[in-house]
C-alpha cells in the first residue's frame, strides 16, 4: 500500500497528562493561521485563540491522495481547548459513559433509537469551538456553502465521543444510513492511525488496508462521498503504528509535524475522539416529554 507523493495543493481517564503539543508546525499551502497578532485585512475579524490554523476553504485541506472526497486539518482547535475539552469529557456524569469490553463511550444528546435521535439540544462544550469553526468553513473558496448544506438540519446534531486505551481499537465497519453521509472527528490528547478498507471483488473485506490516514491530537478530520458509503474504517488494536512515511500515510503532507514520525513509528497513548454527524431522523418525543412533565 502506497501513495504518491501528494503535490502542494472512533479505561481509564481522558484527561491524559500527556498530550501531544506540539509547539513546532509546519506551514501548509492554503491554511490561514490565526495565532498572529497583526492587525493587516488578512487578519480574521473574530477573535481566535493562538495555535489554530483554519484553512480558507475545505479544498485547501483536501487529502488528495485518497480515491474520495477527505480533508485533514492538524490544527483545528488549540492546545488550551484541547485540555477544555478532555476535561468536560472525564467529568461527565457516569451515567453518561457506556461501558464496552475494552473501552467507553458517551453519545451526546443521545443514543439513536431505531435510527432515530430524540430532539434534543447539544451541550455548549460540543458546539463551541467545533462546530461554530466547521460552520464557517466554506468547501469552495468561491462562495460560502459549507459541508452541511444539503444535510437535513444543516449541522451536525449528534456526537459520539469514544476513548481508546493503548492497544485498543475498532473492528472495520460503516456508520449506516442513520447518517447524513458527512462524518467530522476531532481527535484529542493521542495521535494513532485510521485505517481505510475495501471489499474484494467476491465481496469478502480485504484485511489489508487500503488507506491509512495518522489523526493528531487538535485535527479534524472529515470524510464523505465514496469513503463513507463504499470504503470501511476501523483502528487496529496495537500499542505502536508502525511503517509511517509519506508513501505510507495518506495525509502525511498535511501533517503538524510529520518529524516527529520521522523514524516511521508512533507509540500510542490514550486518545479521545469526537465524532460529529447529522442524524436525518429526529423524533420530538423529547419535546413532548417536556410538555407534558411541565403540566
Amino acid at each position: 500500500m502506497t501513495f504518491p507523493p501528494s503535490s502542494t495543493d472512533p479505561s481509564t481517564s481522558a484527561a491524559s497528562s500527556s498530550h501531544q503539543h506540539q509547539t513546532t508546525q509546519q506551514q501548509h499551502p492554503g491554511l490561514e493561521t490565526l495565532d498572529t497578532k497583526t492587525s493587516d485585512e488578512s487578519t480574521p475579524k473574530q477573535h481566535s485563540p493562538q495555535g489554530i490554523s483554519i484553512p480558507k476553504c475545505l479544498q485547501d485541506a483536501k487529502i488528495a491522495t485518497l480515491p474520495s472526497t477527505a480533508y485533514y486539518i492538524p490544527n483545528f482547535i488549540s492546545p488550551e481547548e484541547e485540555d477544555a475539552l478532555l476535561h468536560k469529557v472525564s467529568t461527565a456524569p457516569k451515567p453518561r459513559w457506556k461501558q464496552l469490553t475494552h473501552r467507553r463511550l458517551q453519545t451526546w444528546p443521545s443514543d439513536l433509537v431505531n435510527n432515530k435521535l430524540i430532539d434534543a439540544p447539544l451541550p455548549t462544550w460540543l458546539t463551541d469551538p467545533v462546530i461554530t469553526r466547521l460552520m464557517s468553513i466554506p468547501v469552495y473558496s468561491y462562495d460560502d456553502k459549507n459541508l452541511f448544506v444539503e444535510s437535513p438540519h444543516k449541522q451536525p446534531n449528534h456526537v459520539l465521543i469514544n476513548e481508546y486505551p493503548s492497544g485498543i481499537g475498532i473492528m472495520p465497519h460503516k456508520d449506516g444510513a442513520a447518517y447524513h453521509p458527512v462524518v467530522c472527528t476531532v481527535s484529542l490528547g493521542a495521535s494513532l492511525c485510521l485505517n481505510i478498507y475495501q471489499s474484494k471483488e467476491d465481496g469478502a473485506l480485504d484485511p489489508q488496508p487500503a488507506f491509512r490516514i495518522l489523526q493528531e491530537p487538535r485535527s479534524l478530520l472529515i470524510t464523505t462521498d465514496d469513503l463513507y458509503t463504499e470504503f470501511l474504517h476501523g483502528i487496529a488494536d496495537i500499542y505502536e503504528d508502525t511503517n509511517l512515511s509519506e508513501t505510507t500515510v495518506a495525509n502525511w503532507n498535511l501533517l503538524r509535524s510529520s518529524w516527529s514520525f520521522k523514524d516511521g513509528t508512533n507509540r500510542r497513548d490514550i486518545r479521545t475522539s469526537l465524532t460529529y454527524r447529522d442524524v436525518i431522523k429526529v423524533s420530538n418525543l423529547g419535546n413532548k416529554l417536556g410538555m407534558f412533565s411541565k403540566r
